[in-house]
């Protein structure tokens, strides 16, 4: 395929998927499509099927059925190097085996890009330490990834699939563990990378509220099949929001950012 057939294509295109373990099936029929720039909110509630829709579209778990292109090209025809260059994916639990520093955890981020001798150059020291600093976690570059808090151990991560240079992200409730400052430093930077370099980004959410403010577009999901796709004003209504996740709601206004807010009305 060719280049410009490749840019001119969703930086991300699923139809059909399912997926599970074993004999257990968690999706079912699931399509969504992601343009460059664009962020994808996943939501639903617990078991819908969000972090296995996300490890079907990162390529670590094979779907029953369905097709997944990554720019126009079928994800199974990328190796394991050249997928990684484009594409970047953190786990909701994300660790390292070994007692790595926080710089050696976000250096491994340019694995993809180094040659075959898998030595670091300044240029790759320079991204790494950038991706830190972004996130507040420079005085922390010397420290054991394992004497981390998790909401610490969480930004870690992110800095190293953003450390990846990669076209399209796939986060896994990348605001778990953090406080409200390094949530609006997350989206901050996030928001950054997508308009300036384009990068698409799929992320899963349990907080509706985060996913109104910043996707946008969002998939909503039950029990592994799609509810709704489509702009958060129009997919998180109270029916769906009933059917979803079985309990009464209130939708209103943020009064500052005016996003859609989304609380319970349960008494």
């Amino acid at each position: 395929m060719s280049e410009e057939r490749m840019r001119d294509a969703p930086a991300l295109k699923a139809h059909d998927l399912a997926a599970g373990y074993g004999e257990r099936p968690v999706l079912d029929g699931v399509s969504l499509e992601v343009a460059a720039g664009e962020m994808l909110a996943i939501l639903g509630p617990n078991g819908a099927g969000k972090s296995t829709l996300l490890r079907v579209l990162g390529g670590s778990l094979r779907p029953w059925r369905g097709s997944i292109e990554l720019f126009g090209r079928p994800l199974g025809e990328f190796d394991r190097r050249a997928l990684a260059r484009k594409l970047a994916s953190v786990r909701q639990e994300s660790s390292a085996a070994f007692p790595f520093t926080v710089l050696e955890v976000v250096l491994m981020g340019r694995a993809p890009h180094l040659g075959p001798i898998h030595f670091e150059g300044k240029r790759d020291l320079a991204i790494a330490r950038a991706a830190l600093e972004h996130f507040g976690l420079l005085e922390l570059a010397g420290r054991y990834i394992q004497e981390l808090s998790g909401g610490e151990r969480r930004r870690v991560f992110i800095a190293r699939a953003l450390a990846q240079e990669p076209e399209v992200a796939l986060l896994d409730e990348p605001t778990a563990f953090l406080d409200l400052k390094h949530v609006g430093e997350i989206f901050a930077m996030l928001r950054q990378l997508r308009a300036e370099r384009g990068m698409a980004v799929v992320a899963t959410f349990h907080d509706l509220n985060v996913a109104a403010q910043y996707a946008d577009r969002v998939l909503l999901l039950k029990d592994g099949v799609t509810v709704g796709c489509g702009p958060p004003e129009e997919v998180l209504t109270a029916e769906n929001l009933r059917h979803v996740y079985e309990a009464e709601v209130y939708i209103g206004r943020n009064p500052v950012t005016g996003a859609l807010t989304v609380l319970s009305a349960e008494r």
